[in-house]
């Protein structure tokens, strides 16, 4: 999907979120790793994510604290994890985070930055969001 601007991502956004949270009955966290380089968009489009689950809190990068973590009013997932693992130096800082906590609980949504860099930590089930900056700005946003 091509986005132009900061509210088409959002409305790429929001279409996969309401993907993401269809389907069957969930036994573990709905994760999903945001891939792209530095200014690619990986945080607006986490930021439209959290808009859409009714999170009112700023959302913004957690480079520097790694986790973010947010109530949500939802009958499927209460807490929102935001992570951005751009300056772990690999899977076993990740997991001295509580990672294996986190993601082994149905009742959570995580969107993680940079998954690449703890790609043994990613479980299987993973959904995986590139964004690419391509002509004029615009944004590629593939949504496996």
């Amino acid at each position: 999907m091509l986005s132009k601007n900061i509210k088409e991502t959002a409305g790429i956004a929001r279409i996969f979120l309401n993907k993401i949270l269809k389907g069957k009955i969930k036994t573990r966290a709905t994760v999903v790793g945001l891939s792209g380089n530095l200014g690619a968009g990986k945080t607006a489009f986490t930021k439209a994510v959290a808009k859409s689950l009714g999170i009112r809190q700023k959302v913004n990068s957690p480079t520097f604290v790694i986790i973010k973590k947010y109530s949500l009013k939802s009958k499927l997932h209460k807490f929102f994890f935001h992570i951005d693992v751009y300056r772990l130096k690999n899977e076993k800082e990740l997991l001295h985070l509580g990672w294996n906590e986190i993601i082994g609980n149905k009742e959570h949504l995580v969107f993680i930055e940079w998954p690449e860099r703890v790609r043994r930590a990613m479980p299987p089930h993973a959904r995986m969001i590139s964004i690419i900056v391509g002509k004029k700005g615009f944004r590629n946003i593939r949504l496996k």
